[in-house]
């Protein structure tokens, strides 16, 4: 759980972004569109002459024109000369204000150079595009690079037109996009939004900030109410000295803005702009949108709000096109003895015949191999010891007394209330056989409770160690010692509140992250701290196990996922790409892949073995703070602070469902054993629960939607809901279900 503070240093993940310079719209998207070769509204600069270069192209003449000018600014007149009659480049040529975007014709709406931007740095830094860039369609994401320099990113906003025409520019795109057909309105107000940032940025940073002021106060209001909190921060940068180091900005600048677009839309824009001559506009979006085009019909508005939210709009679908092994591992091979009673039972009752397709419709623990299932060695497992095989038998003896939940059947609640919990409860978690609970304080504790009559025991120390008969049958309980039994431990370790806690699967260890930037590996034999990992520079606001122990991933305020081995001091893989803080993590049951969930309003899931991003999903319109995948792996559940969960088909990539009900964030959500049941708890003070079963078997995930990503969401959430659990005053903070389906909660009472 992580309450993400602003602020807390200025942190900067090593990510790919596009740092080429930015060119006043020399990108085109169909080579064979009609093209636009006129200087900007509102400037004066006459058009340069047409004469190429001898033998060479037309961006060789602009350089050649940005070179001679920067000559001829330093009075370096005998070096123009020499230069000029090598060229063959005519006197006219030479002049200041005449250096127009020649080479238009690469461009679907060349921009030219603006009367208050002739010098020639600002020429040159226009012309350094390369020819293959310029050609490039604007829906073509450039390749990567490191982490921009402040200024570099900056400089993309020093070409820019008359400052009074910003707002004539805007109001006149607006007009034409109320005035569009009903099935294009809403897909072309998709770009309100990007062009209104860039636009107000421009002006700031070009210090006209009276006129930024009144551009901000006339329009922003008219952006939807998701971006309220973007906004916010976007008001405080009036001056060009605020936007140096400011996180945002760079995460609006340096990620360029996707918008899914029909073609008949995008080319109804296009030829608007180019009628107009609005190079302002098609500036923007050549250099900062990333216009995604499918071919069909528009989306409707309830479509497009469905999927879009997030701080750097939708995800490309190329972005969710990858093939993901969404099933489950087979499992080893382990007999089950039955005890006595199991014999009297099936003597008597025949019961078994009813429990066998109970086991196997869990899904959660197949025997047979999964077609979608990654191979046994895709990633190096640790390999099961005799105490694992133990507690999978123990496991499976349990699971034969599950309870089958559903619509008629729903399970009971066993709410732990922590009271008097003045040190600020921040994080809980469960062992998976439901034995102990941990808490994650804000005094930089975690505490170890026992809720089950056996005490926590430390083992003996060494001097006694030897003493013991290590031939004996019970050698495990000799080790522990009596004197050290207590309910509860406390952990003391962390310089800071810590954000996240996990038990390891096999209840011998016990992660916690903390604001200190350190995650710390406990063991629950010693109560002592084994490892401190330190890669996070800043706080860490979540970890989590793999559910086959061994390795465990982090996320926090760096924007960086880690993930780790218990026996490396450093990370295995470090999954970049979010632009915001790393708010919450989750293993896929199969251990091959892990989901992220971000304040970018994103989720993303990654693979484990090549550290690739196989899944960008959008929708949520505030910082996720719950994920869950389903028992059988092909299905995730997040929830955020907007109050919504989102269900999502991870093989197609699809957002499948949408759970409304819930009034303030959510901090928990958990399949129950068999999937048929979704909790969900929340600030709200409630648990929820959802018919899971039904949510998922409703769905149409043709090849049409899964290519167009045309989603058809019901608005069913009541019909969806089973039950609404309400605390006296305790919001819900960590759901887990038992091995029998008993649903354990767990949150501080607020009086």
């Amino acid at each position: 759980m992580a309450a993400v503070q602003s602020g807390m240093g200025e942190g900067v993940e090593e990510k790919d972004i596009k740092t080429e310079p930015a060119s006043d719209g020399f990108g085109n998207n169909n080579a064979n569109d009609g093209r636009l070769v006129s200087t900007s509204p509102g400037s004066n600069a006459p058009a340069a002459s047409n004469k190429p270069v001898a033998g060479g192209p037309p961006e060789d003449q602009q350089t050649l024109l940005a070179v001679l000018q920067f000559l001829r600014k330093n009075k370096l007149t005998e070096s123009v000369e020499i230069l000029r009659r090598e060229a063959g480049l005519p006197e006219d040529d030479l002049d200041p204000n005449g250096a127009d975007s020649s080479g238009a014709g690469t461009g679907g709406a060349a921009g030219s150079v603006d009367s208050d931007a002739g010098d020639a740095s600002s020429l040159l830094t226009r012309v350094t595009v390369s020819s293959s860039a310029a050609a490039q369609a604007p829906t073509k994401a450039a390749a990567g690079e490191d982490q921009p320099d402040v200024s570099v990113v900056l400089s993309a906003y020093s070409q820019q037109g008359d400052p009074a025409l910003y707002e004539v520019y805007y109001s006149s795109l607006k007009r034409f996009i109320e005035t569009v057909l009903d099935c294009h309105r809403a897909e072309l107000s998709q770009v309100f939004y990007p062009l209104f940032v860039h636009m107000y940025l421009e002006l700031v940073y070009n210090n006209h900030e009276n006129e930024a002021k009144a551009f901000f106060e006339k329009f922003s209001g008219d952006q939807e109410c998701y971006y309220e909190d973007d906004l916010r921060v976007l008001s405080s940068l009036t001056k060009k000295e605020h936007m140096r180091g400011n996180e945002t900005l760079l995460d609006f600048r340096t990620s360029k803005f996707v918008l899914r677009i029909s073609r008949d839309s995008y080319q109804l824009l296009k030829r608007h702009l180019q009628e107009r001559q609005n190079n302002q506009i098609w500036n923007i979006i050549q250099e900062h949108l990333y216009i995604d085009i499918f071919d069909g019909m528009p989306r409707s508005k309830s479509q497009i709000d469905a999927m879009s939210g997030s701080l750097a709009g939708e995800a490309k679908r190329e972005a969710n096109k990858a093939k993901v092994y969404y099933g489950l591992l087979k499992e080893p091979e382990i007999e089950l003895p039955l005890d006595d009673e199991d014999e009297e039972a099936e003597n008597e009752e025949g019961k078994p015949k009813k429990k066998k397709p109970k086991k196997d419709s869990m899904g959660s623990k197949s025997k047979k191999q999964d077609p979608n299932a990654p191979s046994q060695s895709r990633i190096p497992l640790p390999e099961l010891k005799d105490s694992d095989k133990l507690d999978k038998i123990m496991y499976m003896k349990e699971a034969t007394k599950r309870i089958r939940l559903g619509p008629d059947n729903l399970p009971s609640i066993c709410f732990y209330s922590f009271l008097n919990a003045y040190q600020g409860l921040t994080a809980v978690d469960f062992t998976d056989d439901s034995s102990l609970i941990a808490g994650g304080f804000a005094d930089s504790t975690v505490r170890v409770w026992s809720v089950t009559p056996k005490k926590l025991r430390k083992v003996k120390s060494a001097a006694d160690l030897n003493l013991i008969d290590k031939e004996s049958d019970d050698v495990l309980e000799r080790i522990m010692d009596e004197k050290t039994a207590s309910e509860s431990k406390i952990l003391y370790g962390h310089s800071g509140p810590v954000y996240g806690i996990s038990f390891s699967p096999d209840r011998n260890y016990l992660l916690s992250s903390s604001e200190d930037g350190t995650v710390r590996l406990w063991s629950l034999q010693t109560f002592t701290c084994l490892v401190g990992y330190k890669g996070h520079n800043y706080p860490v606001w979540d970890t989590h196990f793999s559910p086959h122990g061994y390795y465990f991933v982090s996320g926090g305020h760096d924007r960086v996922a880690r993930l780790w081995a218990t026996d490396h001091y450093q990370p295995l893989r470090m999954f970049s790409g979010h632009l915001a803080d790393i708010t919450c993590t989750r293993f896929h049951p199969n251990s091959n892949y892990l989901a992220t969930g971000s304040s970018d309003r994103t989720i993303r899931l990654w693979d484990v073995l090549n550290g690739n991003c196989v899944r960008i999903f959008t929708g949520h319109k505030g910082p996720i703070h719950a994920l869950a995948f389903s028992p059988n792996g092909k299905f995730l559940a997040s929830g955020a602070t907007d109050g919504r969960v989102l269900l999502w088909d991870i093989g197609h990539g699809l957002m499948v469902g949408e759970l409304k009900g819930h009034t303030d964030t959510i901090y928990s959500l958990r399949f129950s054993r068999d999937g048929e049941i979704l909790a969900s708890g929340s600030m709200d003070n409630t648990v929820r629960l959802w018919d899971a079963m039904k949510a998922f078997d409703d769905l149409e995930t043709d090849d049409f939607t899964a290519a167009t990503g045309h989603i058809h969401l019901q608005d069913n959430s009541q019909e969806l809901l089973l039950g609404t659990y309400l605390t006296k005053s305790t919001p819900v903070i960590h759901l887990h279900f038992t091995r029998r389906n008993l649903l354990l909660a767990a949150g501080a009472y607020n009086p």
